[in-house]
């Protein structure tokens, strides 16, 4: 056998090897998050499904740049290692200005690809814009505290603390400040992006989920020493179901006045799910007049 044959050969098997061993990894990877909810990979919601669609065009065109890079530069390493005497550069030959045409064109044609991609979704996929009319919308307001969340349904008169149900291909609006708390992250990563909550701000973010299920809320953002406790549920249901459950919060004999709202100010950890069947009408405006002397929460479209 020539030396020759026994190079392709030897290149050959470590290709062969490369893509076995690329396999194995991909097949321990789709065992280990088998029947896990890996939020990234499984969006419920027109959000969650705008922005998984929109990651994974941007990878198909970062990966259909970066393989043939990959390629070339191994092929030109291969080509000119040390042991290959046959091998001829000419480092000082001129290439032409077709050349540094060729090199500057492609950065600049990806480059323009991704922002004709981005730059429209980003307006598309805003979180400040509605999803639906003013009238099919449900208004949630969220106040994070330490370390729980508060929601308030002020159309249906009800609050809870570590839990928000909403029905399912329903315009959801969360409404969101913050009380006594370093900067929290409002997220729901099933069913879109995350946004700031912080005191005297309000801000606002608008979801819609399209599968019933119960997905995992929390903040991404470190808060403090209950950073990793302070999550919450967030349950779709069909309509329905929302309503019975209203009516079921409707009949809890806890209330949110002004006393039981100080002892949710107070911090606490891992704080367990909560039902007001009522709550003070002017307490989300209060929050923001606490922090703002007399005027309304200074609105803010991040």
């Amino acid at each position: 056998m020539s030396k020759k044959t026994k190079k392709s050969l030897g290149v050959g098997w470590i290709i062969l090897i490369i893509f076995t061993a690329l396999a194995c990894f991909g097949l321990l990877i789709a065992s280990i998050v088998k029947g896990k909810n890996i939020a990234l990979f499984n969006p419920q919601g027109y959000i969650a499904n705008e922005q998984h669609k929109l990651m994974l065009t941007i990878v198909a065109i970062l990966l259909a740049v970066a393989i043939p890079v990959l390629l070339i530069a191994y092929s030109i390493a291969w080509k000119y290692r040390e042991s290959n005497i046959k091998a001829v550069t000419t480092p000082t030959k001129n290439k032409g200005k077709s050349h540094a045409f060729v090199m500057w064109i492609v950065p600049v044609t990806i480059m323009v690809m991704i922002v004709s991609v981005m730059l429209p979704a980003t307006y598309r996929l805003a979180p400040q814009k509605t999803l639906a009319d003013d009238k099919n919308i449900l208004k949630i307001k969220v106040i994070s505290l330490r370390w729980k969340w508060l929601f308030i349904y002020p159309d249906q008169g009800i609050a809870t603390v570590n839990f928000v149900q909403i029905p399912v291909n329903t315009a959801v609006e969360f409404e969101m400040t913050a009380d006594e708390t370093p900067m929290s992250s409002f997220w729901i990563p099933n069913l879109g992006g995350q946004l700031y909550t912080m005191t005297s701000h309000v801000n606002r973010l608008n979801l819609l989920a399209d599968t019933t299920g119960d997905y995992p809320g929390s903040t991404p953002e470190i808060n403090g020493i209950g950073f990793s406790g302070m999550r919450f549920i967030a349950r779709v249901s069909n309509n329905d179901d929302f309503l019975q459950w209203v009516q079921s919060v409707e009949q809890s004999p806890k209330q949110l006045d002004s006393e039981a709202y100080e002892q949710l100010l107070k911090p606490s950890e891992r704080n367990p799910v909560a039902y007001y069947s009522t709550f003070k009408d002017d307490l989300y405006d209060k929050v923001l007049m606490k922090y703002n002397g007399h005027s309304e929460g200074q609105m803010y479209n991040l």
